[in-house]
């Protein structure tokens, strides 16, 4: 460590010829990138607002701390473990470095975060060395994206040798096509990416962008390093602690959803709410309920209007925490993380720990999923209070609506009764009509009023099932009687064969 100046930004005199980084960038980029996300949030507009808008909202506030001085040290702490997974990666490489100069960096970062003064260093510089990181971090994506086509690319190439689909004579035109294009492609790539850099030369710069950093928030936050609140003290009793953040954002988020959709989830989505409620919740829920149960019944609009005031700023927090939790810190991540790398981003596109539930008290949280399941509990039995009378309504006008058509049909069926028998019959008809009366009729409503495709289905099939199929005279009585063919329609009418006369609406069944 005797080598190193902390004055001079790790210059040295003679500089070594490292390793290559080779197989080793993908790590480099994936810690790169991560130092780009932490510098983009030291940036003095998102720190401003971190400052009035994050730290003074209502989720932080209700859930965390109202203390401004220790909501500050906690987003200072925040910073330092975001500077701290960078910091270690850093020490890391450097032990993995030929040069010995780079080893053993742990030490002397700490001797750094105790005393800001001995190194001095200029924004513009800084941000050059940052800008030339990002750029190999964004060379070092395409290359791992390109590596995985070239690989794909000798799979497919060597199973159509296998399989014979290249003829020998075309089999170097088609490397050179594809294959040889490729390793082109891979080749300069490598060399603009971190690939070909030597460990030594980017441990350098990390090492700079590490030590901004740590100036950085000591002064973005006026808090010294000594000073920070200890990290077990700020996790006492918090979410993150228990390692119940995700879950009770999960709880909220099923709320939310039950909330916004109250007719359509089905009892399985209650079910598991309750399952997954804290024991807690669980052991209070009873006693609230029953009191609640004593009070007024409220309306639709109140109850979801009240868990709004609560889920308003609860359910930003839960989301929140589900990003963040949703895979970070494998290799992979970066390679499609650096593809945006360079776009400018506000607090709102950076999502930092004190906007989740992981710094957030578990008694004070529990309290408000308690209130949020009281208030459910009156939105589900409103809503299913409502959707039992609407659907006795519509049962009680159903049946009356029924009942004026049979009233309205039996008074047709006597008014064509009356004109049948002013009609005059031969004996026979008179029989015929006296065995038609002895059955067994039910007067129904027809079918041919719902005005559908398959009236005339349906209305054939009724035919096959009326009493006519077995009393109607036989073709024979019916030839006979052609001069009698009204008062044959009438009959047929009674029978339900013939819909063309009076009584259109009416079918006989036996």
């Amino acid at each position: 460590m005797s080598n190193l100046n902390p004055n001079s930004g790790f210059t040295y005199g003679m500089p070594s010829r490292g390793n290559k980084i080779s197989i080793l960038a993908f790590e480099v980029a994936n810690t790169i990138a991560k130092g780009a996300n932490l510098w983009r949030s030291l940036s003095d507009e998102n720190i401003n607002a971190l400052k009035e808008e994050i730290l003074q909202s209502d989720g932080v506030r209700r859930l965390i701390s109202e203390d401004a001085n220790e909501l500050l040290c906690i987003a200072a702490l925040d910073k330092r473990e975001e500077l701290d997974f960078v910091l270690r990666e850093v020490v890391r490489f450097g032990d993995l470095c030929k040069d010995p100069t780079w080893h053993n960096l742990g030490r002397y970062f700490e001797k750094l975060s105790m005393d800001m003064t001995l190194v001095e260093q200029t924004k513009k510089e800084v941000e050059a060395t940052m800008q030339n990181l990002i750029n190999l971090a964004q060379n070092t994506s395409e290359l791992y994206h390109e590596l995985h086509a070239l690989d794909r690319y000798e799979q497919d190439y060597r199973r159509k040798l296998q399989e014979e689909l290249i003829p020998a004579s075309k089999q170097d035109s088609f490397l050179n096509t594809e294959l040889k294009h490729q390793k082109k492609l891979v080749r300069s790539l490598k060399k603009k990416s971190l690939w070909s850099s030597t460990l030594e030369e980017v441990v350098e710069k990390l090492v700079d962008i590490v030590v901004f950093f740590n100036k950085k928030i000591w002064e973005s936050f006026e808090v010294p390093g000594s000073n920070l609140l200890n990290h077990k003290e700020v996790l006492n009793g918090s979410l993150g602690a228990a390692g119940l953040a995700l879950h009770y954002a999960n709880i909220i988020n099923q709320i939310d959803n039950i909330v916004s959709r109250p007719l359509s989830l089905p009892p399985t989505i209650r079910d598991s709410l309750y399952q997954g409620l804290p024991i807690r919740v669980k052991a209070s829920l009873r006693a609230r309920l029953q009191s609640s149960d004593a009070k007024e019944e409220f309306t639709v609009p109140h109850v979801k209007a009240e868990m709004q005031k609560i889920l308003r700023w609860l359910t930003p927090i839960s989301e929140h925490t589900i990003r963040a939790h949703q895979g970070f810190g494998w290799v992979g991540e970066w390679a499609n993380m650096c593809t945006e790398i360079n776009k400018k981003q506000d607090m709102q596109g950076c999502i930092i720990r004190i906007q989740t539930l992981h710094y957030a008290n578990k008694e004070k949280t529990e309290d408000y999923i308690l209130e949020l399941v009281v208030w459910l509990h009156h939105l589900v039995t409103q809503v299913k209070n409502r959707g039992f009378v609407l659907k006795a309504v519509d049962s009680v006008q159903s049946q009356q609506q029924t009942k004026a058509s049979r009233e309205t049909v039996q008074e047709l069926s006597q008014e064509h009764n009356a004109k049948v028998n002013d009609l005059k019959f031969s004996e026979e008809e008179r029989k015929l009509l006296e065995q038609v009366s002895q059955t067994n009729i039910q007067l129904r409503r027809s079918k041919s009023l719902d005005f559908k495709s398959n009236t005339a289905k349906r209305l054939w099939r009724r035919r096959s099932l009326t009493m006519s199929c077995g009393n109607s005279p036989d073709k024979e009585f019916s030839a006979a009687l052609d001069w009698r063919s009204e008062k044959l329609r009438l009959l047929d009418v009674l029978d339900g064969l013939d819909t063309r006369g009076a009584l259109p609406i009416v079918q006989f069944y036996a």
